[in-house]
């Protein structure tokens, strides 16, 4: 897969976090981040499918320092509607990644991670406020996920930007069949989400993480 990018300078320059959404010469470095973070992890061609076959889908991957734009021949037409967003060039260091899809009352998170040596620095708060920004800009009125039981780390992150354990799916996961959690957002037109969300942006900007 050749050499990983160098995390250690890549940390150091960094200045703020930027968002694009995910290129096929992405997947290398999005598997990577996901066998550090998961004990079962999704085959390139999965990746590949989502990115060029799945029109209900929208994968995004975060960098730690602001670049231009980056170009790229628009496969799914509706996604021309969507929020600009800003990021690294193909092949820089990416920081983590989420996956949505475009259900019909919500937008379902599928996938999401943050290289392990980066995470408690907000990286996956940026991460998730585009989700939210993408929902709203789709008019979906919820976010819905599924967390490992075992997870608290992840559950406490989702509670804090409004996400709440709805039930249980039972050894939904292949590897070691554990439990999911169920965890759902108010509708995000309500006002205490819309007063949470604007809290959660507040304090990223705070931090020098948000534009």
């Amino acid at each position: 897969m050749g050499a990983e990018p160098k995390i250690e300078a890549f940390v150091q320059t960094a200045t703020q976090v930027s968002v694009r959404k995910m290129l096929l010469s992405d997947i290398a470095q999005v598997m990577q981040i996901e066998r550090d973070s998961f004990p079962a992890t999704w085959p390139q061609t999965a990746y590949q499918r989502e990115l060029t076959k799945n029109r209900l889908a929208l994968y995004f991957v975060a960098s730690l320092d602001g670049a231009p734009p980056q170009e790229e021949p628009e496969r799914r037409g509706w996604l021309r509607h969507l929020l600009p967003v800003a990021g690294k060039p193909a092949g820089e260091p990416i920081a983590g990644f989420i996956g949505l899809w475009k259900m019909v009352d919500e937008a379902h998170i599928v996938t999401f991670a943050v290289r392990p040596e980066l995470r408690r620095e907000g990286i996956g708060s940026v991460l998730l406020e585009h989700a939210f920004r993408c929902a709203e800009e789709l008019d979906l009125p919820a976010l819905t996920l599924e967390v490992r039981i075992s997870n608290t780390d992840a559950q406490a992150l989702y509670e804090k930007w409004g996400f709440q354990k709805l039930g249980v799916r039972k050894r939904y996961y292949s590897d070691n069949k554990e439990d999911a959690a169920i965890m759902t957002t108010q509708p995000l037109f309500n006002p205490a989400q819309q007063a949470l969300l604007e809290a959660r942006r507040r304090e990223l900007r705070g931090r020098g993480l948000l534009g």
